[in-house]
């Protein structure tokens, strides 16, 4: 018998919806339900290699069937979208790449990808009790109803009910709930059957009467009035667009230059939960401190532009200077190829084919191209010797004299990465080395860092599950299962 669904659609971009589906998720699967997490179109660079290097979904679609008990599966996030530019991006479709589109050029594809999302959707519910669907950006975006996929085009294909989603923190949640009332089509309206204003602060009770006003002029259900929760600081940000510039607070400090494409950038959540690391994201315009310890250069959807605006910035002449005092340097992925001699991209794969000189820091040369390796590996560290556990998820070819003397041992036996004659700057391809609770104490411990005696994944999950405890407390959980069909 196929699973109950019900989808969560937000006013906008950033309301919570990816946190509140993985907090419901698990508050599913304590009341012993088959829960399963669906995202039909996701835009975001920073992805999960499935299990078996199937695939690559969103991260997000991965904390979710975290929080759900499941491995992920490239049908809960059949497609992805990874941005390369301001107007285009990479599309990968039931966990593949499968090309490149400009942002015109996808609306006019979308209507061709249905078939597959509601494909990898209808295997999902073969397995379940309940799905719970997240929307994408806005329900509003009427501009982009024709041919849509991520939100009410998908519900009224699949037939599922929709609950919004509003944030008040951001200021007119009622004006953006009512407003998306009004401006949708009535068929679409119909799949509405109630509402949820998340990230409240302050006294609950002042906003009763907004509660009452939004159900009023919608006719939809109230289903839960969230305040901000503190545990949800400790699960993976989904979208860069939450990075802002920040300083952790630490003794030993840590830059990573924030640049326009940073992937995978959950490898810097385990650093940030250091109370003796200083993580400091430094925006543009800034230079990178003179007194950190390590500055970081974490991955890049878009590394030969990226390394551009390293070097429009400075950034570069700060880094060489770092080094010149002492200071170390690691790259990883993206930020490992821009360590290295030179940059190649022959078949345009992330713009247009060309070539430019790397930060010249590490004797290697990458070439951009090939068939993109998608899978987890297990090893130690070349130097401690310390376990960790990640994965691989690039295009390219790095070689030279400095792989000899590789970062990492691979169990499968091969080497990864490169550290300098110095062995001051390293670069590895390895996403998710500070996750791995044995390697990030050694790695610190390198530049005098005092890392805590903790478990990383066990924060993940006392974060889930005070999140759960949390909505279970603000929203009408019960309630809001029933709706689903």
């Amino acid at each position: 018998m196929a699973a109950r669904a019900i989808m969560f659609q937000g006013t906008g971009s950033s309301v919570g919806k990816s946190v509140l589906v993985a907090g419901l998720a698990r508050a599913c699967l304590r009341r012993g339900l088959r829960v399963a997490p669906f995202k039909p179109q996701n835009m975001s660079n920073n992805a999960a290699v499935v299990a078996g290097g199937q695939g690559e979904i969103g991260r997000a679609q991965a904390l979710q069937a975290r929080a759900a008990g499941l491995l992920p599966t490239v049908d809960m996030n059949p497609v992805l979208l990874k941005p390369q530019s301001e107007t285009g991006s990479q599309i990968v479709v039931q966990g593949r790449v499968v090309g490149t589109a400009r942002a015109r050029e996808y609306q006019r594809l979308k209507p061709s990808l249905l078939p597959r999302v509601l494909e990898s959707f209808d295997r999902l519910r073969q397995t379940a009790d309940i799905v719970l669907v997240e929307g994408a950006g806005s329900a509003s975006e009427i501009n982009l109803r024709a041919g849509d996929i991520a939100n009410m085009g998908f519900a009224q294909a699949s037939g599922t009910p929709v609950v919004v989603i509003g944030d008040i923190d951001r200021g007119g949640v009622i004006a953006s709930l009512v407003g998306t009332h009004a401006v949708l089509d009535p068929a679409d309206r119909a799949l509405v059957c109630g509402f949820v204003v998340n990230r409240m602060r302050g006294d609950l009770s002042l906003f009763e009467d907004g509660m009452r006003l939004i159900g009023e002029r919608t006719g939809w259900a109230a289903l839960g009035l969230v305040p901000h929760c503190e545990h949800v600081r400790r699960l993976p940000a989904e979208d860069a667009a939450d990075l802002a510039a920040s300083s952790t607070g630490g003794r030993v400090r840590v830059a990573v230059p924030l640049l326009p494409g940073i992937a995978n950038f959950d490898d810097l959540d385990p650093l940030a939960a250091e109370p003796d690391i200083d993580l400091v994201l430094v925006k543009r315009g800034h230079p990178l401190p003179a007194d950190a310890a390590l500055v970081l250069l974490a991955g890049s959807k878009s590394t030969i532009a990226d390394l551009g605006l390293l070097r429009a910035e400075g950034w570069d002449v700060d880094i060489q200077a770092h080094v010149r005092r002492g200071g170390r340097v690691l790259g990883l992925c993206g930020g490992y190829q821009m360590l290295g001699r030179r940059l190649a991209d022959p078949e345009g794969v992330e713009g247009a084919p060309g070539a430019v000189d790397g930060l010249g820091l590490l004797e290697v040369e990458t070439v951009l191209g090939g068939d993109k390796r998608l899978q987890q590996v297990a090893g130690t560290l070349a130097r401690s010797g310390a376990a960790f556990d990640g994965y691989e998820i690039h295009l390219g070819r790095t070689t030279g004299p400095g792989a000899a003397t590789p970062f990492l041992h691979l169990a499968c036996g091969r080497g990864d990465g490169a550290v300098s004659a110095s062995g001051r700057v390293a670069g590895t391809y390895v996403h998710g080395l500070f996750g791995a609770d044995t390697a990030r104490a050694a790695l610190l411990g390198e530049f005098g860092a005092m890392p805590a005696l903790r478990s990383h994944e066990g924060e993940v999950e006392a974060a889930l599950d005070g999140l759960a405890d949390h909505l279970e407390r603000y929203m009408e959980v019960d309630r809001l299962l029933s709706l689903a069909r």
